[in-house]
């Protein structure tokens, strides 16, 4: 049985830990600096969920002859209510943000969370169309962006030749945009996340792996620029956790 950690182990990771929360405020600092100056609606928002959490708390338990409780009580659910508003409304700027670059596609994939494996660009053009391939529990979904007529011609080359090794596992697909019959960059999480399971993990590890040697078919596709506010990823995640 391992023995407890030296006192100067135990000092280094406290310290490592303050350091990483001291990050953490930071980040969210910063993330609300950038937001407010943007989105004007922002605090006075805010302020109303505390202000409303408030009263509504204070007035409960005023019935009850507990006001000064419900007011502590209705001012911690206004500053959820108000964390809440805020990471949402900074989700949303960032998507707003990184739609129509390319790559953006992409990067809205890595953000997903849960058992979701995704390959970027297993097929592209050199007009920066690209292919993405995803294996999850509802199986294989290809995602695409771009030129709907040149993308279209990508997703059908690459679900017949995926088809001949994916068996009876599901395949979908599906063209990231704002035209009739797409679907919003911002709308792609809970497309992917509505999509019925219909294999278990340890048949996604197996079809990953035969998938692995399907290999790339991207022409000379290089990785998209990172959309604008893509580096707030660990400041939304950050939130959503608080």
């Amino acid at each position: 049985m391992a023995g407890k950690p030296d006192k100067e182990t135990q000092k280094r990771l406290k310290a490592e830990k303050r350091a990483e929360s001291k990050q953490r405020r930071s980040q969210i600092w910063q993330a609300f600096q950038m937001q407010r100056k943007q989105d004007k609606l922002l605090l006075p928002i805010m302020i109303g969920c505390l202000v409303l959490g408030a009263a509504a708390g204070f007035g409960i338990g005023l019935i009850f002859g507990w006001q000064w409780v419900g007011l502590v009580f209705g001012l911690a659910i206004g500053v959820l209510a108000a964390i809440s508003i805020f990471g949402r409304r900074v989700q949303s700027s960032v998507y707003s943000q990184a739609d129509g670059q390319p790559g953006a596609a992409g990067w809205a994939l890595d953000q997903m969370r849960g058992q979701w494996r995704v390959t970027q660009g297993v097929a592209g053009t050199t007009h920066l169309d690209a292919v993405h391939r995803v294996v999850g529990r509802p199986g294989i979904v290809f995602v695409a962006e771009g030129a709907p007529h040149r993308v279209k011609s990508l997703l059908a080359q690459e679900k017949k030749r995926t088809a001949r090794i994916a068996g009876k596992v599901p395949i979908y697909d599906v063209i990231v945009g704002n035209e009739e019959g797409q679907i919003p960059l911002k709308q792609l999480q809970r497309y992917m996340m509505k999509l019925p399971r219909n294999i278990s993990a340890n048949e996604m590890d197996s079809l990953e792996t035969r998938l692995a040697a399907l290999g790339s078919r991207a022409a000379a596709l290089p990785k998209g620029p990172m959309p604008a506010g893509a580096k707030m990823r660990s400041v939304q995640r950050t939130v959503r956790r608080r």
